[in-house]
């Protein structure tokens, strides 16, 4: 008895020390991180050529280790770099899906990290406690597309079972060489997801996954769930109210259920939404404080003491975001007015060679949306949708409309513009008002799920606002639509 009388205050200073000294190297890596940013990845379609060159400079770096240990289907290499001398062994893999690259760019922020002179203390824990063990880019061939699923067409992700990819067939066989305890499966999901019940995106979403149908919680899964307890805290100090939770049946075809019944502690993160932030830096950077926080609590074994019950706190993920809501407007329709919610989406079209996009936005819901938010809200209450004109002259070409003043056109209700030689070449209007052809014809303004979102707001007889491609832009001041507009021909 009077053993645990001396020993629990001591344990609690313990505590206290390793929370303390967790928080310093947090906001340190936060206040610090512009130092370690690897400036060759500052978009998010990053191809494998350009990591590349990045590798190969820890190659010779005698710190690191790195072995190829797989191929794509295209025959795109796939490289372990590993670090540190610890006998607990920790695993990061990031773009199992070739869409998904934000933790890849935090990756090679972490390794230029690493690699500084900077933080000694700090990662003498982390590297002689730990061995941490990376796989970058996991579907180079789908990152070469920027789309989903690798060349076979299939989600690696549900190929645990069948192994039928050779990139999930890499990754199996890097798990199961290293038996790794701790395991990081590094993923972006949709910015369209917000917290549950509240109108911030989830910037960040975490799961431990289950390991069988029961969803039970052994110690494997249990420290994975105190790991993002701890995560979540960090990142509420930035994007506070921004982390959301992922539901957690178990999908026996997934990697992440499988890792964590392999008996690897298994935290899967997800890179959602962040206002402003369309190639997710921001979201990047705390990739990069988290992730490298987390490594370090593992390393001092800090989480052994957060409290499980925390896990269940988090919000669960809903997907109730647009990128804009109009709320309240009023719409004719057969000579009787009807006030709607419209929720729009600016989607994103991938230029030749998947390096850079265009936007062609669509409504994605009209009603009653009240239980739904945007990144933009406009309230149109005592507004009236109606559709643009075409302005009357005929433009000779695309160069032509530099002569002319948009901001007095929308003001005038004009949202197209026809002009007589479109380049071939040009996929969308530079200018905040629709290009098209000659001969194009404008469709009968009707208000449905599915059509790109252009029409003007009318109050009192005067046009304040323009919604042109789905971007409120307001004509007084000429403020907003900071996306294209489309081009139409025939």
């Amino acid at each position: 008895m009077s053993i645990n009388k001396y020993c629990l205050p001591i344990l609690l200073f313990i505590c206290f020390i390793a929370q303390a000294q967790e928080k310093d190297i947090t906001s340190s890596l936060y206040e610090t991180y512009s130092k370690y940013k690897e400036p060759s990845l500052d978009k998010r379609r990053i191809k494998h050529h350009e990591i590349q060159a990045l590798i190969a400079k820890y190659q010779i770096n005698p710190d690191f280790t790195v072995k190829k240990v797989g191929r794509s289907i295209e025959g795109r290499s796939l490289n372990l770099i590993s670090v540190g001398s610890g006998k607990t062994d920790v695993f990061l893999w990031s773009q199992m899906h070739g869409d998904e690259p934000t933790a890849t760019q935090a990756i090679f922020d972490i390794f230029n990290f690493l690699d500084s002179d900077d933080f000694m203390e700090e990662k003498q824990a982390i590297l002689g406690n730990l061995t941490l063990h990376f796989l970058p880019m996991l579907n180079p061939d789908g990152a070469e597309r920027f789309q989903r699923r690798n060349l076979l067409g299939i989600d690696i992700n549900r190929d645990a079972l069948r192994l039928q990819s050779p990139e999930g067939q890499t990754l199996k066989k890097v798990r199961d060489s290293l038996e790794a305890d701790f395991g990081f499966n590094l993923h972006d999901q949709s910015r369209y997801y917000n917290a549950e019940r509240t109108e911030k995106p989830a910037t960040v979403s975490y799961l431990a996954p289950a390991y069988n149908y029961e969803k039970e919680i052994n110690e494997v899964r249990g420290d994975a769930m105190k790991i993002i307890v701890f995560m979540n805290n960090i990142i509420q100090k930035y994007a506070p109210g921004q982390v959301g939770r992922y539901n957690d049946d178990f999908e026996p075809r997934a990697f992440g259920d499988n890792i964590q019944k392999w008996g690897t502690s298994t935290i899967l993160i997800e890179s959602g939404g962040y206002a402003n932030d369309i190639e997710k830096q921001e979201i990047r950077k705390l990739n990069y404080v988290s992730i490298l926080s987390a490594i370090y609590t593992i390393a001092n074994g800090s989480y052994k003491n957060i409290a499980l019950e925390d896990y269940e706190k988090i919000p669960e993920n809903d997907r109730k975001m647009f990128d804009l809501k109009i709320e309240n407007a009023t719409y004719a329709l057969m000579g009787k007015d009807y006030v709607l919610d419209l929720g729009i989406n600016h989607l994103e079209v991938d230029k030749e060679g998947n390096n850079d996009f265009w936007y062609s936005s669509r409504i994605l819901d009209q009603g009653d949306l009240s239980t739904y938010y945007g990144y933009e809200t406009f309230d149109a209450t005592g507004f009236k949708l109606l559709q643009g004109r075409v302005y009357p002259e005929l433009v000779n070409s695309v160069k032509d409309l530099e002569t002319l003043n948009m901001d007095s056109l929308l003001k005038s209700g004009y949202t197209y513009i026809r002009v007589k030689n479109i380049p071939s070449e040009l996929l969308e209007s530079p200018y905040p008002i629709h290009i098209i052809s000659e001969k194009y014809e404008i469709p009968n303004f009707h208000l449905e799920v599915g059509i790109n979102p252009t029409f003007l707001l009318e109050r009192n007889g005067t046009f304040e606002y323009a919604v042109i491609n789905g971007f409120l832009i307001n004509v007084r001041t000429g403020k907003g639509g900071s996306g294209n507009a489309m081009i139409y021909r025939r």
